[in-house]
């Protein structure tokens, strides 16, 4: 939408945005100065090595093998490669090898997930799994080929706009009812585009209990109907707190 021209024809001055947030109680909200929701980034490493018999292991280069000492090495990105007070998650999600019993395959095929709030950490990061996928594969004779794609930018509220916004959620639920300074979340937001281009905020307002699993992206999930007129409430509020009186 940024891409195609959302702003060029409806010239915003700031842009808002909510989420339901699961274990935070109906009524509440919660937000957070700067970076809320963490950058998204994806990485596929395409490991080669020689496939051969199972029973004959020594005639080849285990892909596998490599891979999962690929696996655990990625780990050091954030353990020992970023400063404790920096954040950053570096997750493998996919592992595939192989499609029989007897057989090394030619190649593994590992896939992920990279979360980050600093450019800077991100750009670290891509340099970081790029070095560590050929050098793991080399110690073993094999070879790693890196994709890796950035998705979704950090999720910035700016200054102004998070007093804006809790001065609204206060008017709907009490100010005992918002948090000004909730933990940022590594989860990823694509609102995070439209903060790019305009200044604004992203708040979180609570869905009620996440117990039995019922968390966001999960089978169990259940949206709260009673969050429907507190929100509604929120955006109706800060429109006749921000937009002059129409006559």
């Amino acid at each position: 939408m940024v891409e195609e021209g959302l702003f060029d024809r409806f010239p915003v001055e700031a842009v808002f945005g909510m989420h339901n947030w699961p274990g935070m109680a109906v009524g509440d909200f919660a937000l957070v100065d700067g970076p809320a929701m963490a950058a998204f980034d994806v990485f596929e490493t395409t490991i080669k090595g020689r496939g051969t018999h199972a029973a004959n292991p020594h005639s080849g280069i285990d892909p596998i093998v490599v891979g999962s000492q690929l696996v655990s090495a990625l780990q050091t990105i954030a353990s020992r490669e970023t400063d404790p007070l920096d954040q950053i998650v570096v997750s493998v999600t996919q592992f595939h090898a192989g499609d029989t019993w007897n057989v090394i395959p030619e190649t593994a095929n590992l896939r992920g997930t990279v979360r980050t709030f600093r450019e800077s950490t991100q750009v670290r990061a891509e340099k970081s799994l790029a070095r560590i996928a050929a050098g793991v594969a080399a110690a073993f004779g094999a070879q790693a080929e890196l994709r890796y794609e950035r998705r979704y930018p950090a999720t910035v509220n700016t200054s102004q706009e998070p007093e804006w916004a809790a001065a609204t959620a206060a008017d709907v639920a009490g100010k005992e009812h918002v948090t000004r300074d909730a933990q940022p979340c590594m989860g990823s937001e694509d609102f995070a585009f439209m903060l790019q281009a305009r200044p604004g905020c992203y708040i979180w307002a609570g869905n009620g209990s996440a117990a039995n699993e019922r968390l966001l992206h999960s089978p169990y999930y259940d949206f709260n109907d009673d969050l429907l007129p507190v929100g509604a409430s929120y955006w109706i509020r800060l429109v006749e707190r921000l937009l002059p009186a129409v006559k």
